[in-house]
C-alpha cells in the first residue's frame, strides 16, 4: 500500500519555483521598477536640499507636498524604465535565478 506523502514528495514540483512562490516574470520586473523608484526618491529628495536659496512661501504643508509629488514623479519614471537602472537589477536577478536552476536542477534526480 502506498502512502499519499510518497506520490506528492515524487513529483517533479516539489522544489518551489519563482512562478510557483508569486514572484515570476513579473513580480521581478516589479521589484526591479520599484527599487528604481526609490533610487529616484533620493536622487530628487538629494536635489531639493540642494537649494541656492529659502523659499518665500515655504512651509512644512508645501514641503510634504513636493515631496509626495516627488514620489509620484519618481514612481513614474521608474515605469517608463528610461534610467536603466530596473533593467539592469533585473538583468541581475534573473542570471542569478538562472544559475541557481541550473545547479538544482542538475544535482536533484
Amino acid at each position: 500500500m502506498t502512502s499519499p506523502v510518497s506520490s506528492v514528495s515524487a513529483t517533479p514540483t516539489a522544489t518551489p519555483t519563482p512562478a510557483a512562490g508569486g514572484g515570476g516574470d513579473g513580480g521581478l520586473r516589479k521589484a526591479a521598477e520599484a527599487f528604481e523608484a526609490v533610487i529616484l526618491r533620493q536622487l530628487m529628495a538629494s536635489m531639493r536640499q540642494a537649494k541656492l536659496a529659502d523659499d518665500i512661501f515655504g512651509s512644512s504643508a508645501t514641503d510634504n507636498f513636493r515631496e509626495m509629488a516627488d514620489a509620484r514623479t519618481a514612481d513614474s519614471l521608474a515605469a517608463m524604465r528610461q534610467f536603466g537602472i530596473a533593467d539592469m537589477v533585473e538583468r541581475q536577478f534573473r542570471g542569478q535565478l538562472g544559475a541557481l536552476a541550473a545547479r538544482s536542477g542538475g544535482g536533484v534526480q
